[in-house]
Formats: C-alpha cells, structure tokens, sequence
C-alpha cells in the first residue's frame, strides 16, 4: 500500500470515529433529555380505591379533612339506584363507603359534581339533585328535575346568597334553585357546559365547556347575561372546575392533563394525568389535588408543584 492510500485510509477511519462519537453523544443527550415538564406519578401522593366504583366527582371537606367521592356504581343513565358517596381520608383509607345513598323515594344512581355549603353537601345525580347532611350522611333535601326533561345534570355551585346553579350537559343549559322553585338560567349554550364553581373574589360563577370548546364563560348572581372569561388554546372536554390562588385549576379530557388557567388567558399544564380525568378536587388544607378515574376505579391525589411550572 503506498502513502496516498495510506493517508486516505486514515482520513476515513478518523472521519468514522468523529461520526460514531458524535452520534453516540447525540444519542445520550436524547436519553437525558426529560420527555415533559409536567409532574410524574412519582409526585402523587396517594390513591383512593378501595371499593369505588365509577367515581366520577371529588369534594374536599376542610372541617372534617375528608374527602367526598360520587361514584356511579354502574350506569351513568340508568335509574338504577346503585349510586352512594363514598367518605374517605386524606391518606386515601375509606372512612365510609357508602355514606351517602339517599331514600327509598329519592336514592342516588349515578352521583355526579358536588358543592358544599354550610353542613350541606349538594349533589347533582340523574333526576335532580340531592342535598345531604356532611356530618351524619342523611339526605335532607331533594330537587325534582324530571319535568325539565334533563339531558345530564353534571355539576353543582352555591352562591354567597344560597342559589344552586347545576349544569346540564345533554341540555347546554344552566339551572338555578332558590328554596324550591327550580328555573333555567341559561338555555341553548354554544358549548354543553360542565363544570361550574364559585369564585368567591368576583362573586360570579364560572363555567368550564365541554364538548370541544375553549371559552370560559361566567356570570353573576344579579345578572344572568354569560360573558366570555378566559379563552385558553391547549386542553379541551373540560371537567372540573375549582378557585386557586386567583386562577383556576381545570381537568382537560382531550389531552388527559391538568391545568391552570388565569383570567388574563395564560394557561399551563400541571399533571399529565394518564387516564381522562373527571370532576376535581382542591384540598386547600395541604395544597394538593384529589383527581378521579372512571375507567380506572380510582381517586389520585397529587401535591400541586405550580411554581416551577
């Protein structure tokens, strides 16, 4: 072999490891790479399971430091009374299956969103909505929808006044109840609503959309008129709804995640949250969040980490 050969030969072989050496790197740098900047399992602090079945809604009791799981315990549209609330603790040991199931005249069947005000916990379920006592789990009051005709009562807020609003998303309307007069709101909204909370800073209600919409829409106790709130670009399918730190943290179907959103129309995500997540709730005494699975049977409750999000 004489020199030129040589020499290219070496080239070659020089240039075959620069390659392999920088692909190598290439490869480790992708592998150290995070896949995302939302919160892990690894930063979930517990799971509720035990005995639920199609927990659909979560609420967080501060006086009792419980939580609240509705769970539909078969058909979400089926009268079939199965339906009870589940109470359960906040290291996610049940305290109470079935603690609250209703009567024989007005029993649960596929619990949804709930709201507690003073010793009440209102629940909206398939043919109205139901008030309970928290202490004692005794149902204490019921509201008939069935003339309404609804679609799927889902949600449920009280207002600093005592009017219930209740969402109906097989309608695309909102309801109110004052004492025992039930009347409509809002009626033919351009996205189904579904969640709906209270925020107490602006004293008006709050809506999350459903079906593919990103307008949060609210409205005040003194005037029903819907306004567009906040406007966000990412999620969608929207479920829970709950007041944080003067914005709002939602669960997002569409994409399985949950998020922040702010009045002045930022928004990020928190948690991927893996299954699609349903009615959310905020336990204020720890800064965590309680998240329920359907499909899954099953409650997760994760610490909130949105300062270095």
């Amino acid at each position: 072999m004489d020199k030129k050969q040589l020499l290219s030969q070496s080239v070659l072989m020089l240039l075959l490891l620069i390659f392999t050496s920088c692909s190598s790197d290439t490869e480790q740098q992708e592998e150290e790479a995070p896949t995302t900047s939302l919160q892990e399992v690894d930063d979930r602090i517990t799971v509720i399971d035990q005995g639920l079945s199609g927990p659909e809604a979560v609420r967080y009791d501060p006086d009792q430091d419980v939580y609240f799981v509705s769970n539909f315990n078969g058909s979400s549209s089926e009268a079939d009374s199965n339906g009870y609330i589940a109470k359960a603790r906040p290291d996610g040991s049940i305290d109470s299956l079935k603690f609250m199931t209703g009567t024989e005249e007005a029993p649960l069947h596929s619990p949804r969103g709930m709201y507690i005000t003073g010793d009440t916990l209102y629940v909206a379920d398939l043919k109205g909505v139901h008030g309970f006592n928290k202490q004692t789990g005794e149902q204490v009051a019921f509201n008939d929808f069935t003339d309404f005709e609804p679609g799927f009562l889902n949600d449920v807020a009280v207002d600093t006044n005592g009017t219930i609003y209740v969402t109906d998303t097989g309608q695309a309307r909102v309801y109110q109840i004052k004492g025992s007069n039930i009347s409509i709101v809002a009626d033919s909204l351009a996205d189904p609503p579904n969640g709906i909370t209270l925020d107490e800073n602006n004293n008006q209600l709050v809506i999350a959309p459903w079906n593919g919409g990103q307008i949060f829409r609210s409205f005040s106790p003194a005037d029903s008129t819907l306004q567009d709130f906040i406007t966000v670009e990412s999620g969608g399918n929207f479920d829970g709804i709950e007041p944080y730190n003067g914005s709002f943290l939602v669960s997002s179907q569409n994409d399985s995640s949950l998020y922040l959103i702010s009045n002045n129309q930022e928004s990020k995500a928190l948690i991927k949250t893996g299954p699609e997540p349903a009615d959310i709730a905020l336990d204020t005494k720890r800064e965590r969040v309680a998240i329920p699975y359907i499909e899954l049977d099953r409650v997760d409750i994760w610490q909130l980490n949105t300062e270095e999000r």
